[in-house]
């Protein structure tokens, strides 16, 4: 397969019509036609359901999407990398993560570092620990923040001295907003928004030890602002990490630490196999110097 036909491919997948995906890349459509039937054979795969009015997936397809868009993405990223020149700090740094408190490290180190060398530009995903993990094996980014538990036995590591707090995100109505910490004979048996990531890795389900099993799971989310907006509309009681959501006296809306305690450490992870960039060397020693004198 060339890079050509994935990049047509994708185009025919995002506009669902050959007819508006070849208007899109300035092709003929017999041509892009013929260029999909084409990519077809070669892979012995039927990649589209040929509709009336829209153009659809088939499983072959949907995969080769998700493929054909890491493989563009990791050609883009190393044709960025080789196009500096030499001995300029120029360039694009990859970081994927989730919600966390702790980002905020990285975030003023990467300020810090752009300010200094004003061509390092940075791109941020934000997912699940999984998707993180997935795209940092395949190299489509450098850097992974890593909220624990997490299994950092394969990479590269930096503790970041910052560590996110979990706890019950509350409307300021509830009864329990009048406690100072949630124990879970307290919240146990209502109703709960749980975060994928706590789920996936059995953070709560543990710390709940022996009610797990018997918990009431309404809903679940993987971005808090989602969450804090099924919390307002009294759907039920968050658990989710501390100072990712406004709980000032203005907000209708509080947060309340578990006790006993559950605080998860936050990790900035690579692969310890990395060709760093210039500009990723920068940012990783900038960040390690920022480590060593924080709270100093």
């Amino acid at each position: 397969m060339e890079l050509r036909e994935l990049k047509y491919f994708i185009a025919v997948a995002e506009k669902g019509s050959i007819s508006k995906a070849a208007e899109s890349l300035f092709l003929t459509q017999p041509n892009l036609s013929r260029q999909m039937q084409g990519l077809e054979s070669k892979l012995g795969q039927k990649l589209f359901v040929r509709g009336n009015r829209k153009i659809t997936l088939t499983e072959a397809g949907k995969l080769l999407k998700k493929r054909a868009e890491e493989i563009i993405a990791l050609s883009d990223k190393t044709e960025s990398e080789l196009s500096v020149k030499y001995g300029e700090i120029a360039g694009r740094i990859a970081i994927g993560g989730g919600e966390s408190y702790a980002v905020e490290l990285i975030a003023e180190t990467a300020s810090r570092l752009q300010k200094e060398y004003p061509k390092i530009k940075f791109d941020f995903f934000s997912g699940d620990t999984h998707e993180v993990i997935e795209k940092l094996d395949k190299g489509l980014i450098d850097f992974g923040i890593l909220i624990e538990p997490a299994d950092l036995s394969k990479y590269s590591f930096l503790k970041l001295p910052l560590a996110d707090t979990w706890g019950v995100l509350m409307k300021k109505t509830s009864p329990l907003a009048e406690k100072p910490f949630v124990t879970k004979e307290d919240i146990f048996d209502k109703d709960l928004i749980l975060s994928k990531h706590s789920l996936n890795e059995y953070i709560i389900a543990d710390w709940f030890a022996p009610y797990g099993d018997g918990l009431n799971v309404v809903a679940t989310y993987n971005l808090i602002y989602n969450a804090s907006l099924l919390v307002k509309q009294g759907l039920g009681y968050a658990l989710a990490l501390d100072k990712l959501v406004d709980v000032s006296e203005d907000s209708e809306l509080c947060f309340r630490p578990l006790n006993p305690p559950l605080i998860s450490p936050v990790s900035i992870v690579w692969k310890p196999d990395t060709i760093f960039s210039a500009p990723s060397k920068k940012f990783i020693s900038c960040l390690s110097s920022y480590i060593a004198s924080y709270g100093k």
